[in-house]
């Protein structure tokens, strides 16, 4: 099945995180950042690798001491992915996790005081070839603003992050992204629509402090998708009171939802109801257990009943439709019965050899399957 849509993308300079493109034609990377103790390095490691393995493009990771700029260098050497270093304030520290090869540095030039020290991290981040990400949130505007506006507004907001991103432009400086990010949608939404329109580089997209795993999720799905349709957007954080990896998988789910990135299983379920022939949400819920470690694309339907299962599963990759008997179907046709006890298992089973099929006739790269935004293809 095909759906042709076409979001025109807001042109972007492209600029680079470790071996990640952000910005420009580049897909839309997603993003988390770790929350253990950055000193403990075992622990931070540990994480990193748990987002790692669902697919993280790029994971921050929190430096607000020289030990923690140390343990920095530490765990960078154990990890793949590549690492942003949070810095605020001291500018010795961005130097320190520069050298010890950070992909990029979280920092705002405004808040590291004297010229001299800005040029310090400006010219360490030339030397080392890594960008910079300006970020801005509306709860900690500069007071001068706050003063001004009364309160946080877009136009508040943007007017910080401009200031921050005249002292790069100053220094001859273009490699960096700016995130502009509020807890209310539609601030948020306003902040990026106006800065989209005033600088060239890449956008990092987020709602600051969105909530818990719920309702943290509908907020960051609502922003950044009406930002996402508008061709805003070059990589993406959801901010969740949560499991980091929870971040990772509704980052991909959000851009998947959009086709903008086509990235592991495509699960399309039924609510379930009285029709329903088997437990339609026990048999998800375990499916997306099993299939957490497969990156690669595939729409997968599991549907309760005859009325809609037989249609939905014949457009999937791999299709379940409840009846007596319920049939499993694989590309668009019938291939056998299955009973209720053997479900989860041969769902599992016909989507593994699928994929090992695919694998064989090297139809797709395992690695990062992107669909370009542009000319956007699901399924088949």
């Amino acid at each position: 099945m095909q759906h042709h849509i076409n979001i025109p993308r807001r042109k972007s300079r492209q600029i680079m995180v470790g071996n990640v493109a952000v910005g420009g034609d580049a897909p839309v990377s997603v993003q988390s950042m770790t929350n253990t103790d950055t000193c403990d390095v075992a622990a931070t490691v540990a994480q990193i690798r748990a987002l790692e393995k669902v697919g993280a493009d790029i994971v921050r990771v929190s430096t607000p001491t020289m030990e923690a700029a140390e343990a920095f260098g530490l765990i960078k050497k154990q990890v793949n992915v590549p690492l942003i270093a949070d810095i605020h304030f001291d500018y010795r520290i961005a130097l320190r996790v520069a050298e010890l090869g950070a992909d990029c540095l979280r920092i705002n030039p405004g808040n590291i005081g004297r010229e001299d020290r800005v040029r310090a991290v400006v010219e360490s981040a030339r030397e080392h070839n890594i960008p910079i990400r300006i970020g801005v949130n509306a709860g900690s505007l500069e007071k001068d603003l706050q003063k001004k506006y009364g309160e946080p507004t877009p136009e508040a907001m943007v007017e910080s992050a401009l200031r921050h991103v005249e002292i790069l432009e100053r220094l001859n400086f273009k490699e960096f992204k700016v995130s502009i990010k509020a807890s209310e949608v539609f601030m948020t939404v306003e902040a990026y629509r106006l800065l989209a329109k005033q600088i060239e580089q890449p956008l990092h997209l987020g709602v600051t402090e969105a909530g818990g795993l719920r309702s943290g999720t509908v907020k960051s799905a609502i922003a950044l998708g009406m930002l996402l349709v508008e061709g805003i957007g070059d990589t993406i954080r959801v901010s969740l009171a949560a499991d980091p990896v929870e971040e990772i998988k509704v980052g991909f789910d959000i851009l998947k939802s959009l086709h903008i990135r086509n990235k592991g299983i495509n699960l399309i379920a039924c609510p379930s109801c009285s029709r329903q022939e088997f437990d339609v949400i026990s048999t998800v819920n375990a499916l997306e257990a099993r299939l957490e470690d497969i990156l690669e694309p595939m729409d997968v339907a599991v549907i309760g009943c005859v009325v809609n299962g037989p249609g939905e599963a014949r457009e999937a990759h791999i299709g379940l439709a409840g009846g007596s008997p319920n049939l499993l179907y694989v590309d668009g046709k019938p291939d056998h019965k299955v009973n209720n006890e053997q479900l989860v298992d041969e769902l599992e089973r016909a989507i593994r050899a699928k994929i090992k099929l695919r694998q064989q006739l090297g139809q797709y790269e395992t690695a990062h399957p992107v669909i370009p935004i542009t000319q956007v293809a699901s399924g088949k």
